[in-house]
């Protein structure tokens, strides 16, 4: 017996370099972490009506579901009507092994997945940007207020220049290069640590907007080094923004010992990623280096460690039409 598949795909995220400052205005850059994926699975007319199967959270329903406000139901619905259909009948099966609540973008990849599979089962392509748009609606059910840095990373599978109150902006590095990713499993509120951000910033301005504007000038160097194939350049920069972080009071004894770890065992430049006192911290190094740094991350206490490599073009995963597979 054939069974007809459609798959689709998406990548995680991982802010590379400018948290925290970014919410004051200073610049961001995020990269695709096309190693960690989310994917949706379509099996068309196999039930006679759309069964959403979500089987890593132990959740399963038919759409629309009742209340209509979970927020693949929303994205599935903004889908079909951007593609002016209205049916859709078979089983949805999202599947994703990107760590959920670690800063890595893990909704957005899942609704990137969906938005994909669903439009090519029924015979569309979309773009990164109609893309990226619709999954951004559904960030919103899930964040409230989101940068809108997420959903561009995960569509354009791109590193990303984000500036508060402006539309992101892809582009490539002229080189590839290689990230070592290691979760701290320490769990940290992003809510909680940028408002006691603010709350220091309130308490002594002149200290935090120049912290800043150091980021932020860094940042744009950053941006120049990857642009221009200087990856090395790019390590000791990532070494000063985690010292600005530290001196933000962001960082943690964990944290620390793991970026000293990745430096210690070679690793071109490190930093915590995200709002820190917990989540992930990433190394830059040789692609050669890459398992070592990673064994001295989990010796210092990480609980697991993934690695990927940012290219200079779109991953062919990301921008490829995703396959319709017949099996029996």
């Amino acid at each position: 017996m054939n069974e007809r598949v459609y798959r689709a795909s998406a990548s995680a995220k991982v802010i590379l370099c400018g948290e925290h400052a970014v919410v004051y205005g200073s610049p961001a850059i995020a990269v695709p972490v096309s190693d960690l994926r989310a994917t949706a699975s379509f099996y068309p007319n196999q039930v006679d009506s759309l069964r959403v199967e979500l089987p890593d959270v132990g959740e399963a329903w038919i759409w629309p579901p009742e209340p209509d406000n979970h927020p693949l139901a929303l994205v599935i619905r903004e889908t079909l009507a951007h593609l002016g259909e209205d049916d859709l009948r078979g089983r949805l099966v999202v599947r994703s092994d990107i760590p959920i609540g670690g800063g890595m973008g893990s909704s957005a990849a899942v609704a990137t997945a969906v938005v994909r599979a669903v439009a090519r089962a029924l015979g569309h392509t979309l773009s990164p940007e109609e893309t990226s748009s619709l999954v951004y609606r559904a960030e919103e059910i899930w964040h409230g207020t989101p940068s809108g840095i997420d959903n561009t990373v995960i569509a354009y599978e791109r590193p990303v220049w984000f500036v508060r109150g402006q539309p992101p902006e892809p582009f490539y590095p002229a080189r590839s290069f290689t990230l070592v990713i290691a979760d701290s499993g320490v769990s940290a509120a992003t809510r909680e640590v940028v408002l006691d951000v603010r709350r220091r910033w309130e308490q002594d301005r002149p200290r935090y907007e120049a912290l800043f504007r150091a980021i932020g000038d860094l940042v744009r160097q950053v941006r120049r080094a990857l642009e221009a194939g200087e990856i090395e350049v790019v390590g000791p920069l990532l070494d000063e923004n985690q010292r600005h972080l530290a001196e933000m009071g962001v960082s943690s004894p964990l944290l620390e010992a793991l970026v000293a770890a990745a430096r210690a065992a070679g690793a071109l430049g490190a930093k915590l990623a995200g709002a820190g006192r917990g989540g992930n911290v990433i190394a830059l190094v040789r692609e050669a280096d890459a398992a070592r740094v990673a064994e001295a991350l989990r010796r210092a206490g990480a609980t697991r460690t993934f690695v990927t490599i940012v290219r200079p073009e779109p991953s062919s995963i990301a921008h490829a039409t995703p396959s319709v597979v017949s099996r029996s």
